[in-house]
This record gives C-alpha cells, sequence and structure tokens, in this order.
C-alpha cells in the first residue's frame, strides 16, 4: 500500500471523528441517539468519498489490485482504531462496541466498514 493511501487513512479518522462531533453538538440533541448514529453514517461515508476522491486526482490508484490492497487495510485500521480507541480511550464496554455492528437493531454502522473497504476500488474505477 502506498505512503499517501496510509497517510489518508489517519485524515479519515479525523474526518469521522469531526464527523462524530459534529452530531454531539448539534443535531444529535435533536434526534434519537439511533437516528443520530445513523445520520452520522451516511454523512460519514459521502465525506469519506468526496476526500478519497479528491485525493485520487493527486494520489491515483494505479490498479484494482492495490484498490483491494488499500480497502483491507484500511478496513483492518478502522477496526482496529474502533475497538482500541472505544474501549481503551473512551472507555465503552465490549458489548456497547459490538452492538453498533447489529444491523438488525438500526445500527448501521456495518455499512460504513463496508463502505471503506469498497471505497478505493469505486474510486479507482469511476473517478
Amino acid at each position: 500500500m502506498s505512503l499517501p493511501y496510509t497517510i489518508a487513512w489517519f485524515a479519515l479518522a479525523v474526518i469521522a471523528i469531526v464527523n462524530g462531533v459534529i452530531r454531539q453538538f448539534t443535531y444529535g440533541r435533536f434526534v434519537s441517539e439511533l437516528a443520530a448514529h445513523q445520520i452520522s453514517t451516511v454523512t460519514a461515508v459521502i465525506l469519506s468519498g468526496l476526500f478519497v476522491a479528491f485525493l485520487h486526482r493527486f494520489w491515483p490508484i494505479e490498479s484494482s489490485h492495490q484498490a483491494w490492497i488499500i480497502g483491507g487495510a484500511w478496513l483492518l485500521m478502522t477496526i482496529i482504531f474502533e475497538f482500541g480507541f472505544g474501549h481503551f480511550v473512551v472507555g465503552h464496554t465490549w458489548s456497547r462496541l459490538f452492538a453498533d455492528y447489529n444491523l438488525l437493531t438500526g445500527h448501521i454502522w456495518m455499512l460504513f466498514l463496508l463502505w471503506i473497504f469498497l471505497l478505493p476500488n469505486v474510486v479507482y474505477k469511476y473517478a
């Protein structure tokens, strides 16, 4: 995986954190926690897509193979960050963290993980 796309993951993490902060201090006060997480997930998908498409202009992904490697690395890094930061820094319980992955209860965060895996390939093929 190329260095720019490794560094880009850290920028994506910052985008996700800022997205969460905006949720907490704005619309999260006026809608249910579940609705706030759903809205936040959708905005994270949009913002990350725009960022990676922009990045692709400067550092084009060179092949579908490279795109899958980037996506797999980003997925792994995201999961490690989610559980590491969520549990050891924020203090969420493991059950609370796993609850965000339960599509049957309306928690759509899993869709963001799928997106972060597919995103480099989508950008490679369509941007």
